[in-house]
């Protein structure tokens, strides 16, 4: 048996839209396989244990969350970056996601900075983003189902590499066509449903990376999967029968 060891950023911050949900899901698959998650909760002034977590994840939150979090994040920047640098995994949602980043721009006009651990940059628009989106990921040959709820606009710094390319929905801006943005093992995107529920394929790529972190380097087995892909086959439906974006 494997412990995967997950540091769990600000849950009792960065916690909309059920995204919990994700970490219950590596914990399944992972405990199935006979490997063991291990979630350790990193919030407010806690150290960021960069040589000993294999997984990072921060989930999404309001704009007075992501505030508040801010200056706490500042001081985990230079850790993260080590953690990342080193092939630890991170997966952040909605208002993590938009932290990643260099910045984020309030709808009151307020400058959030970021820790710049993805090439991008978010500004607040008037308009949210809501509904089902379907994304193509030609790096991994699979689909993304999601839900989708920001006012943000992130626009990603050019060459860098969204997470997906929008079939339905609006994604990072409502206009690129892209969804998300990937840099080695560091993932961020806007998609709630939670996540990985729907795509077990995404969620297993996280495992076996997070596993490869740990020191194990192996094919995880198979597993039926038959009500993840009923969920997301009634996801994707709902998301080409709602159309394209802005």
């Amino acid at each position: 048996m494997t412990v995967i060891r997950v540091g769990h950023l600000y849950p009792d911050y960065l916690n909309i839209y059920a995204d919990r949900g994700n970490i219950a899901v590596l914990a399944e698959r992972a405990r199935v396989r006979g490997h063991e998650l291990d979630v350790r909760p990193i919030g407010m002034g806690m150290d960021v244990p960069a040589e000993t977590i294999d997984l990072f994840y921060v989930g999404g939150g309001q704009d007075r969350d992501q505030a508040l979090v801010v200056p706490d994040l500042a001081a985990k920047s230079d850790a993260l970056h080590e953690a990342a640098a080193g092939g630890a995994v991170v997966l952040a949602v909605c208002g993590g996601y938009q932290l990643l980043g260099r910045s984020y721009r309030d709808v009151a006009g307020v400058e959030l900075p970021g820790i710049g651990l993805l090439p991008l940059h978010t500004v607040a628009g008037a308009r949210r983003m809501i509904g089902d989106v379907l994304l193509d990921c030609p790096w991994a040959g699979e689909t993304l189902a999601g839900f989708e709820n920001h006012a943000g606009r992130t626009l990603l710094d050019e060459g860098a590499e969204p997470l997906g390319r929008v079939i339905s929905g609006f994604g990072n801006d409502g206009a690129s066509g892209h969804e998300g943005c990937r840099a080695g093992r560091v993932y961020g995107t806007y998609l709630h449903g939670p996540l990985l529920p729907r795509n077990p394929w995404f969620a297993d790529r996280l495992l076996t990376e997070a596993l490869a972190h740990a020191g194990l380097y192996t094919e995880l087995a198979e597993l039926p999967d038959e009500l993840e892909r009923a969920a997301h086959a009634v996801s994707a439906d709902r998301a080409r029968r709602r159309g394209g974006r802005i």
